[in-house]
């Protein structure tokens, strides 16, 4: 099976109006270190491949950005206010996170100690599963997938070694599977 190389996989993500107006719409707002990140670009792959619409089983769209200026959440609020202003129409669930600030309320949410994070790229490559550590950089479109894309084509879920918390990937990896079941979980004990 060929693989899926950068411009396949940003092509794919765009067929997802959502995706594609986001990518237009939100460089406008100019936040900083922005990206568009997690399901609804990784989804787009799953769901060509399985045969759905581009936008199945997107539940919400990921806006990342990095402010370390501003840790409160009432900022990142705002942030988010704004962004669903100029989404409004979308009829879609934006959700906005300072990546800046993760490590701040991490522990009450995943009952683990998560680093203060330096940049946005970090909190992309701390997704549980690793083939879905993948975003685009908001303005010039730049592809951030450190762990490549031939997982993510082949439907291969592996624990991310960045971030391994087995029983968080297990559960996590298993919902993708129940809606996506050509997926193929690597369990993290098989794991070499």
């Amino acid at each position: 099976m060929p693989g899926l190389s950068e411009a396949d996989f940003l092509a794919l993500v765009r067929r997802n109006a959502a995706n594609a107006a986001l990518l237009e719409r939100l460089p406008a707002l100019a936040l900083p270190d922005a990206y568009l990140a997690a399901g609804c670009l990784f989804q787009a792959v799953w769901n060509q491949r399985g045969g759905r619409a581009p936008d199945w089983g997107v539940r919400d769209y990921d806006v990342f950005y990095f402010d370390p200026g501003d840790l409160s959440a009432d900022a990142e609020a705002r942030i988010e206010a704004r962004v669903r202003q100029i989404t409004a129409d979308l009829g879609v669930t934006v959700e906005v996170k300072n990546q800046a600030r993760v490590h701040t309320w991490y522990r009450d949410w995943f009952g683990a100690d998560y680093p203060p994070l330096r940049c946005t790229r970090e909190g992309i490559e701390r997704f549980l599963v690793a083939c879905t550590c993948v975003g685009i950089r908001l303005g010039d479109g730049a592809l951030h997938a450190p762990g490549g894309l031939d997982d993510l084509w082949r439907g291969v879920l592996r624990i991310n070694p960045r971030h391994a918390m087995p029983a968080l990937f297990s559960a996590k990896a298993l919902s993708y599977q129940r809606r996506w079941p050509w997926l193929t979980v690597v369990e993290p004990a098989a794991v070499a």
